[in-house]
């Protein structure tokens, strides 16, 4: 029953975006928890996947029109193709709609990751060990590391200092410790997260103070 309701959330997350891409309305960017005290600054990452969308989409309306063709001595079953095919059409618009209405946010506090309506994890700054563009193609799924590719490729780098705890689609926990996501501008946003992000004290060296070397006995007389 809960994959089952996280299933429903999931799409009317998609459906609900594309309102909101049609409003030029995106979410999260306000004051409130992840944003700090003032408006969140937005990074997209959609860019990169919107001639992927496009071809979902194309292959979506030549499916059904293939299915007109196929079905048209049969216009009940016909009725029932085509309308899971339009909806299957709107949730693709609604993953696309999701990736850009819902950018990574970064606050004075916290750093929002998100991938579509899917990811939304928020990583507090002084958390953050390090972070770097690191342009990555083969992900291989491993403990403690998170990957939001998009087009199949990651630009930015997260090493975390302590593990944030993440929930998969299905909403089982993970704790994370490498997180690799892309941004669009990737190289403005690790500018900014190292602009926001404390910077170690470093360790005072300690050096052992010379002594003057004791003079050489005396030759015997």
């Amino acid at each position: 029953m809960r994959v089952v309701r996280r299933l429903v959330v999931h799409e009317v997350r998609l459906l609900t975006s594309i309102v909101r891409w049609v409003a030029r309305r995106p979410h999260g960017l306000g004051p409130g928890p992840g944003a700090g005290s003032a408006r969140g600054r937005a990074f997209g990452y959609a860019r990169g996947q919107g001639a992927m969308m496009f071809g979902f989409g194309f292959v979506c309306v030549l499916e059904s029109a293939c299915m007109a063709v196929l079905l048209r001595n049969h216009p009940a079953v016909h009725r029932v193709v085509f309308a899971l095919d339009i909806y299957t059409l709107l949730l693709v618009v609604g993953m696309y709609a999701a990736s850009v209405t819902r950018p990574h946010v970064l606050g004075d506090t916290v750093l929002r990751v998100r991938r579509a309506a899917h990811v939304d994890l928020r990583v507090p700054l002084s958390a953050i060990a390090s972070v770097r563009r690191e342009l990555v193609t083969t992900h291989e799924r491993t403990e403690g590391r998170l990957d939001l590719a998009v087009a199949a490729q990651t630009t930015i780098t997260l090493e975390l200092a302590t593990p944030v705890r993440h929930f998969t689609f299905l909403g089982r926990p993970r704790d994370v410790r490498l997180i690799r996501f892309h941004a669009d501008e990737s190289d403005v946003l690790v500018r900014a997260i190292r602009d926001l992000t404390p910077t170690p004290t470093p360790t005072p060296t300690l050096t052992r103070e010379r002594t003057a070397p004791s003079p050489s006995p005396g030759r015997p007389g």
